[in-house]
């Protein structure tokens, strides 16, 4: 049966309890948010800029991105409102201003060419239609600005063994993306100067890189999109119901 948003939501709902807690906080998220803020280093625009994280969870990269670059304006969209909820505390205790929303990869609730910055961290294999979500990632994307995506790495066989086998035999018909497929999904999204890099370790993962054409136009605002939102569908800024 194919891996569905509704399956995807549930488990996200299900990860919140105990997430902050969960031992791939060591083992996979922390090596991940580092390899990220790395790259960052050097590459931002000479003014201030903004960053969505999308499968921002309950926020433990956003508070590390904070820490690191204190001017950031930071947004997070995440599929479960159950994540954003058991980030609350975190949210308002952040310096400046973190903006979480409940909404969905596929459909992002922002403003064409909103943000200078995207990032999307160890969620990516439970997006049902990746494509779609490249996609609109690359359509919120600023003129030049930047995907910084990570998932697990399957290429070798140890990573094989953990994300082919392991985890979708946990978590169901997730899937993991070749680092082939990966460049196929920027460049049919229209983004360039890809570059990937892949990290080692017991959890191994890799990052792809790429960027929005600098000289493109951005195309005008639909009626959908004409908007950048601070909230998601139904759910306030904490991912309370309203």
């Amino acid at each position: 049966m194919p891996y569905t948003r509704t399956e995807a939501a549930r488990e996200f709902a299900r990860w919140s309890e105990n997430y902050d807690r969960s031992i791939l906080q060591r083992l996979l998220f922390g090596p991940s948010h580092r390899a990220i803020i790395g790259r960052l280093r050097g590459r931002l625009p000479g003014r201030p800029w903004t960053l969505l994280d999308v499968g921002c969870g309950t926020g433990v990269f956003a508070s590390r991105v904070k820490d690191a670059f204190p001017e950031v304006e930071v947004w997070g969209v995440d599929l479960a409102p159950e994540m954003i909820r058991m980030g609350r505390e975190r949210w308002m205790s952040l310096p400046g201003e973190f903006r979480p929303v409940q909404g969905d990869s596929e459909r992002l609730p922002f403003a064409t060419g909103s943000f200078d910055v995207v990032t999307c961290s160890n969620s990516f294999h439970h997006y049902p239609h990746q494509e779609r979500a490249v996609a609109e990632i690359r359509r919120v994307l600023r003129p030049g600005g930047r995907l910084i995506l990570i998932d697990g790495y399957r290429d070798s066989w140890w990573g094989w063994l953990i994300y082919d086998v392991c985890v979708a035999g946990v978590e169901g018909e997730v899937h993991h993306a070749s680092a082939r497929r990966f460049r196929e999904l920027f460049r049919a999204a229209g983004l360039v100067e890809t570059a990937q890099e892949v990290h080692g370790g017991p959890a191994p993962f890799l990052l792809t890189e790429g960027s929005a054409p600098p000289d493109e136009p951005t195309r005008p605002a639909s009626r959908e999109d004409a908007t950048l939102v601070g909230v998601g569908a139904g759910v306030d800024r904490y991912g309370e119901s309203r």
